[in-house]
């Protein structure tokens, strides 16, 4: 598979501008979530069990002790971006926020931050905290969790936001020259091929630097794994995402980038689908939809080919 040449995926990009493989080291800096605290409501989106996509036990370790054991994993790289991926990373005093941060940067082979969160949840002081990182030329993205643009959607899953937040939060990050990367999921409770496709015009409208793509997970502790097992809540075959997601990715500029096109989840914390268990499957199923129907940004007469 040689996804490279029908997306302009994440790892190409970085191996184009650095000369070298650049890998995301997976952070957890200890952070909650107002959706879980009582702030902004309590249990959390109905989806979530941070478990399923992440090592809890890893938060007992130093930002630069999980560094040092995350990279010692890697075989094919020497430099690194430090990526704050559990909860919401930006949840903290920013005189917390930059402790982290900086210790991270501390470490000579990182080269910089990715930083996941929410869209209601990065004041004015983050952004620019985040801001002067990228002055220094670090590499910085900010990772939004939208989900979906559907407010009704938001509601339903209990995600405590609304699109018009995240529509804010992407234009003051972006008028700081700092990247994002919105995260979307694809298979919500009712929504439909059109919903994703809707939510995907919203996301380039108010502009956007990358995506990730996620299909929905139900993951044993969460709200919605309830549903699921009571019959009130269906997911997606790989050939249904397949097909989607394609779609998403051929209505795509050629110039965004995709961090991710599909993600898997950890037994036995995943329920369902099944397929979800192994990444590679709906990776390589995806690459084969570009290929038979067109690559990223066909449908706009905007075909992306990736020159070696």
């Amino acid at each position: 598979m040689q996804l490279h040449h029908v997306v302009n995926t994440f790892g190409a990009d970085l191996a184009r501008r650095y000369g070298e493989k650049i890998y995301k080291l997976t952070l957890h800096g200890g952070f909650s979530c107002p959706n879980r605290t009582g702030e902004l409501g309590k249990g959390g989106c109905t989806f979530c069990n941070v478990a399923s996509i992440i090592d809890e036990s890893i938060q007992v370790k130093s930002i630069a002790d999980q560094l040092l054991h995350q990279a010692s994993q890697m075989k094919k790289s020497k430099r690194y971006l430090a990526y704050f991926q559990a909860y919401t990373s930006t949840y903290a005093e920013v005189e917390i926020l930059q402790n982290m941060y900086e210790e991270a940067l501390q470490n000579a082979d990182i080269v910089g931050l990715c930083v996941g969160t929410r869209p209601d949840c990065v004041p004015d002081e983050a952004l620019d905290l985040l801001a002067r990182y990228q002055d220094k030329g670090y590499e910085v993205w900010l990772e939004l969790g939208l989900q979906t643009a559907n407010d009704k959607t938001l509601h339903e899953i209990n995600r405590g936001h609304t699109y018009a937040q995240y529509h804010q939060t992407t234009q003051k990050a972006r008028q700081l020259g700092i990247k994002v990367c919105s995260h979307l999921i694809v298979g919500l409770p009712k929504e439909t091929k059109q919903d994703s496709l809707i939510t995907l015009d919203k996301v380039l409208e108010t502009g956007v630097d990358g995506l990730k793509l996620h299909p929905l997970h139900i993951v044993e502790g969460s709200i919605m794994a309830k549903a699921w097992r009571a019959g009130r809540q269906s997911v997606l075959t790989l050939d249904e995402y397949v097909d989607i997601a394609g779609d998403i990715i051929r209505r795509t500029p050629k110039h965004i980038i995709y961090h991710r096109i599909s993600a898997n989840a950890r037994k036995p914390t995943l329920l369902a689908p099944d397929w979800c268990t192994n990444h590679w499957e709906s990776m390589n199923a995806v690459d084969q939809n570009l290929r038979l129907f067109g690559p990223q940004g066909s449908a706009l007469g905007d075909s992306y080919r990736f020159i070696e």
